[in-house]
Formats: structure tokens, sequence, C-alpha cells
């Protein structure tokens, strides 16, 4: 059977090859059966015809009368099967004979043969003794036509026709009845096809029966849901897999190029580093000249102040950024006038406009805009934002500073006729290290964090900022949003240029104590100190500091965090739990600048905290502030 024939055609088969086999075994066993029932009714025939002929035949064998045991015979006449007949007298010689017409010759054993019947050929003959009181008269011999093959080819057509009507109406009935085991089948096949073309693992055969058939439908619908299970777990771990994969190339992209802006940071640092490294190394050198006029010294150390302030200015940054991504940046926030803010941001920045030839026009409201925010970190955004305009404005380039405000926001938007921003790089401005013009020849300074630094601190303000720029050529405008508050109740003082330190005469020296490790530092703080008219004591670590303090304790103790031996939260903790020193103003001066350093240090005992590098404004407040706190300077002033 062809493997692509349909399961109803199969079965079609299967029915009528079975029903086909048992008819014609049936068949067969009642031909055999009618073929052994034929030859026993010709045997028992010709036996009685024998046994008739025989009893008749007997008187006129014992009278020897011929011719009535051949009209005996001759009644075989109406037998026309029977074509020969014959009476045998005891010695076996003929006594009467019959003979049919179709019988041509006829023809007689010529002697009687065993008595039973036998079959020759499609003729049976029988011979049968004829007996009296014991006595053999003679033997009757009958041979009839044994037509057994016309009635077996007329069996066989009847057989032939029943069978064939049987597996017509076999096959009418299967065609009834087989849609309650193929309509199943077929429709767990179309189901199958269907999920195969669609994969729509959501199909079911509805179950029609309870018995093996209905198990099979129980078992693909079962097989249904969990391969759809099983699909819809391998398409989301490929989805999750395709996902994880795209992250990690992100990731690894990203990693790429945060190293290469590492490289580019470092290298850019450099740089940075050693241009104001450069005019101080100038300047050092000139210094040391012993005939440099007074006029040049000015003139150098006005140079190195301005170039250790750029210095600090980038450390300074880099510390804002560090503290904003790390979430320990505090606003001191107050109500301020925003218009305030920008014209002292714009102060700042006016001596590079000038110096550079600069063209700047301001478009500010004539009334304040009050907004809650941190003073200090609102002019470092938006000095970042001019200085940004001046250094990528040619000479003699026009800068546009506008303020705006609707709807309850403050829109300041500063412009400039510079290089411009390529399109494909406004998106990645505000990242972390990122440079406009990363060219040998670039004349701009910088570390690439300034406008990250002004991003974050303006959305830390509850703001945002934007840039855009038409391309390469065109300049650039960056837009600053950020909420506006009511006005306070009472006036603020509007923020002024950054005063002179001025210090104060010394009449009473103090005696200070400066302990760290950096014999430089210390050093160079010691003879300013010293230069202001205070006695001053170095020592370059902690266990030294310690044993100064105690054995002649100072006013005032400017110490290192960072030192051997001792470090300087112990040694203030040791100082403060001393009754000797317990009263002793502590400034802890160290590179260690967050929020959290100055709050150990508050713990350990310190009443200051500076950051290196520190400037004379900040260690002329702190002096005073402890001439006026400590009790032998008290009557000492006194006495004066």
């Amino acid at each position: 059977m062809p493997a692509s024939t349909s399961l109803r055609r199969k079965m079609l088969l299967v029915v009528l090859t079975t029903t086909c086999a048992a008819l014609l075994l049936s068949a067969t066993a009642l031909l055999i059966y009618e073929l052994r029932s034929f030859r026993t009714a010709w045997i028992d025939d010709l036996t009685t015809q024998a046994d008739l002929i025989s009893r008749s035949s007997a008187p006129a064998l014992a009278f020897d009368d011929i011719k009535a045991a051949s009209e005996n015979v001759a009644m075989l006449k109406h037998r026309p099967q029977i074509r020969a007949a014959a009476v045998y007298a005891p010695d076996g010689d003929l006594f009467a004979t019959y003979a049919s017409v179709a019988d041509v010759p006829p023809s007689f054993p010529a002697a009687p043969g065993p008595e039973g019947p036998r079959f020759v050929g499609d003729q049976i003959e029988i011979f049968q003794r004829i007996e009296q009181n014991g006595e053999l008269l003679g033997t009757v011999y009958l041979r009839a036509h044994y037509d057994v093959t016309t009635r077996l080819w007329d069996y066989m057509a009847i057989l032939a026709a029943v069978t064939g009507a049987s597996l017509l109406v076999a096959a009418l009935i299967f065609s009834r009845l087989q849609h309650a085991v193929t309509m199943p089948i077929l429709a767990v096949a179309a189901a199958a096809r269907r999920v195969m073309e669609t994969r729509d693992y959501s199909l079911r055969v509805p179950k029609q029966s309870q018995d093996e058939v209905g198990v099979l439908v129980d078992a693909f619908n079962d097989m249904l849901t969990e391969v759809g299970r099983r699909t819809q777990a391998l398409e989301r771990s490929n989805r999750e897999l395709s996902i994880e994969m795209e992250e990690r190339q992100k990731a690894e992209a990203a990693l790429l190029s945060a190293d290469r802006r590492k490289d580019e940071f470092l290298a850019t640092l450099a740089h940075e580093l050693r241009n104001p490294l450069a005019p101080l190394s100038n300047g050092l050198e000139i210094l040391k000249l012993a005939d440099a006029d007074p006029a040049s010294r000015a003139r150098v150390r006005a140079i190195m102040e301005r170039q250790l302030k750029q210095m600090v200015r980038l450390i300074d940054d880099l510390l804002e950024v560090s503290r904003i991504t790390t979430g320990k940046l505090a606003l001191r926030r107050e109500r301020l006038d925003l218009v305030a803010v920008l014209r002292s941001a714009i102060e700042i920045v006016e001596p590079a406009m000038r110096e550079r030839g600069h063209e700047l026009s301001t478009a500010l409201p004539d009334t304040p805009a009050w907004v809650d925010g941190d003073a200090t970190r609102l002019s470092q955004v938006f000095a970042n934002l001019l200085n940004n305009a001046v250094k990528y404005t040619d000479p003699g380039g026009h800068i546009e500073v506008s303020l705006g405000l609707d709807a309850g926001r403050a829109t300041l938007r500063v412009s400039d006729n510079g290089i411009g921003i390529e399109p494909e790089m406004q998106a990645a401005i505000f990242e972390m290290f990122m440079q406009v013009d990363k060219s040998l020849e670039r004349g701009r300074a910088g570390l690439g964090v300034g406008l990250t630094l002004a991003q974050q601190l303006v959305e830390l303000h509850g703001g945002s900022i934007s840039v855009h720029s038409a391309g390469v050529g065109h300049g650039s405008e960056f837009i600053v949003t950020l909420p506006l508050c009511e006005a306070p109740a009472l006036p603020v003082r509007p923020p002024g240029p950054v005063e002179s330190t001025v210090v104060p005469p010394v009449s009473v020296p103090l005696r200070v104590l400066v302990a760290d490790d950096n014999a430089d530092f210390a050093s160079s703080l010691g003879s300013m100190l010293q230069s202001l008219g205070h006695r001053v004591s170095v020592v370059h670590d902690g266990r030294a500091a310690l044993h100064a303090a105690l054995s002649d304790p100072p006013d005032v103790c400017f110490f290192d965090i960072g030192m051997p031996g001792l470090n300087g939260y112990d040694l203030a903790a040791r100082l403060r739990a001393h009754e000797a020193t317990r009263t002793l103003v502590l400034v802890a001066v160290t590179g260690w600048g967050q929020e959290s350093d100055r709050e150990q240090a508050r713990r350990a005992g310190f009443d200051h905290h500076l950051v290196k590098p520190i400037e004379l404004a900040q260690v002329v407040p702190v002096l005073e502030a402890a001439r006026q706190s400590a009790p032998r300077l008290a009557r000492s002033q006194a006495e004066l």
C-alpha cells in the first residue's frame, strides 16, 4: 500500500481486504463442503439405485431370466446421468446390460470389481453384490456421469456474486460508519498541518469520544500546550538573549568609548595641567634671577596667581562632577534674583571677552527673576556657558545673552557665531569628557566636563539645558530653563564682586603649629603664616605634632589628615581629650573635600576644614577667629 494513500482509503482497503478474505475463506469452506456433499449424494444415489436393481434382479438371476434382468436395468433410462448399467452372473459374465445414448460406444468392465464406489475421471462407478440368504447371485454395476466441474463453476459464480455484493455492502456501510473513527484523526492531522503553517500553538482539536481516539486527541492537545509553552519560553529566551547580546554590544561599545574617552581625558588633563604649569615654572625661574626688576616680579606673580587659579578651577570642576554623580553635592538653596546672578557671571567673563575682542549683547529683564537655587552653582553654570562661547568663538565674534520669563519659567539663551557643533555630536555634547574640537590645532582649553557639570547642576535645580546648532561654522545656542518662584518677603542682597583679602595688623602674634607629611606644603604654609607675623612650628608626622602640642600648647594647629604614625583624626581626638589642649583651635588642611570628609573632621574635633590648595583669604578669617577665642590672646589684647 503506497505511503501517500489517504487514511480513509487505507481503512477502506483494510476493511474490504478483511471482508474479502473472510468471504473467500467461507466460500472455500462452503465449496469444499458442497463438493463433498455432492459426491456423497452421488454415492448415496448410485448405491440406492444399485440396491434397487439388486433387489429387482435377484429373482431374475435365480431363474436365469435375462429378459427380466434387462428390463430392470433398462428402467435407468429415466436417469440420464447414468450412462451404463450391468448385471453380472455369479461367474462374472455379463447377464444383462444397459447403455444410454450418451455412452457411445458402450463399454462395460470385463469382470466385476471390488464392491463399493470409485471415481474415474468425471465418472463414478459402483459395484454391489447381489446376495440372497447368504448366497451370491450376481453383481450390479452402475456408471454415471459425475459432472462436478459444471457444478463447481456454477457454485463459484454464485459465491463470486455473493462476495461482490457483500463487499459492496461492506463498503457502503464503512462509508457511513468510518467518520466516527477517521474524522477525529483527520481533525488532528488538519490541526497539525495548520500549526506547521501558522505556528499557532493555541489551536485545539475537539474531543468527540472517550476511546483510544479520544486519548489521541487529548495527547495531541497536551502536546500542543507543551510545545506552545516551550516555544514561548524559547522565543522569550531568544528575545532575552538578543536583548542581552544587544546590551552587551552596547556595553562593549560604551566600554570602548569610555576607554577611548579616558585616554583622551588623561591626555587632555596632562595638556591642561601642563599649560598652567609651564608659566608657573617660567615664573619661578624669573623669580630666581637676582636682576629681575620689581615690575617683572609683579607681572610674574600675577601670571602665577592666574595660572594657579586655572589649575584649581580644573580640579574643582572634576571634584564637582564627582560629587554630583555620587549624590554628595548639596545645594545651598535660597531665594535669589537670576538676573543679578547672570550679571555677576557676565562680569566674571567680560575680561576674557575683551581680550579676544568679542562683541557682547544682552537682553535682560528690568525686573528680578526669582528662583529657588544656589547662587554659587548657578553662577558656575552661567560662567561655564559664557566661557565656552568665548573659547569657541573666533576673535571679533559676537556673543548674545538673553533671559526671558514666561509661564512660570525662566529661559536663558547664550548664543554665538563661533565654530558651531556637528548635528551628530549635539546629542552627546553633555557627556563626560566630550570635546567639540579634538584637533591638535585647537586653541581652546578644557577637560570636557564643563557642560556635563552645567547639565547636572541645572537638573538639580529642576531645570533643563539643551543645545542647538545649524552645523559647523554656524555658531551654537545653549538654552537653560529654570522654574521661577515667588519673590521673597525680605530683600535679598545681590551678589557682588569678590572683595580682595584684607590682612589685619597683628598686634599679638599667634603660636601656630603646622603638621603635614608634605614638607614643601608645610614649609610654604609656615612661611605664609610667618609673613603675617605669627610664630610657627613645623613638623611632618602625627606623633611629632602630638608631642609638640602637648609640650608647648599652641593657639592654632593646621593638621593634614593623612599623616604617617598618627592620622589627623586620631591626633585631633587625642588633643581634645587632654586638658591642656582641649580648647585649641584645630584646622584640618587636606585634599579630601567631600561633605562626608568635613563631617568626619567635625566629629574628630576640628573647628575648621580647608581644602588644598588654600589661599590667604581662607587663612586670615581662621586666624582672626582663633585670636578672639583664645583666652591668652584676649588677656594680651586687653593689656594693650
